[in-house]
């Protein structure tokens, strides 16, 4: 397998920051139980309003998983924010793959179709992130197989155990 190399333009680590600041202004809401109420009532009325679905009634162990996502969401969109690497790009973009499987997976599964905008980004923000890496990877020669013997720890000649 090829290795991924990062991403070397700074338009990149604009695009990790991008993203960093959408989740942010996003997920913020989820984070305590007082601003998901607040959430969770408009994004009601805003898909009842466009006959979107309304989100079902609150109740303690949704709201227990919105804060959960929303205080890890939040504390990865800050990192993201104030030191972005291209790293972090190719790990969001694995996250959003896995967060938009499970929100295609709710809106087959009858969850309310105000959900759409909110899959569409995430699957937007995926792709942008991860075809640079893929680019990268097929720009890269084939590595070279090293001698079963030219393991690191074995170059490093005897240890005292520590």
């Amino acid at each position: 397998m090829t290795p991924l190399a990062a991403p070397s333009r700074p338009s990149y680590l604009r695009v990790v920051r991008a993203s960093a600041w959408y989740d942010l202004v996003v997920t913020a809401g989820f984070a305590t139980p007082w601003t998901y109420t607040l959430v969770h009532g408009a994004l009601s009325s805003w898909g009842a309003a466009l006959g979107l679905g309304a989100m079902p009634a609150r109740e303690p162990m949704q709201t227990l998983f919105a804060n959960l996502m929303g205080s890890v969401v939040v504390v990865w969109a800050l990192l993201r924010v104030v030191r972005p690497l291209p790293v972090h790009g190719l790990y969001d973009a694995a996250a959003r793959t896995l967060f938009a499987s499970w929100q295609a997976y709710a809106l087959v599964h009858g969850a309310p179709r105000v959900l759409w905008p909110f899959f569409l980004v995430e699957v937007a923000f995926g792709v942008v992130q991860l075809v640079p890496w893929w680019r990268n990877r097929r720009a890269l020669p084939a590595p070279e197989r090293r001698p079963r013997s030219a393991h690191p720890r074995e170059l490093s000649g005897p240890t005292d155990g520590r």
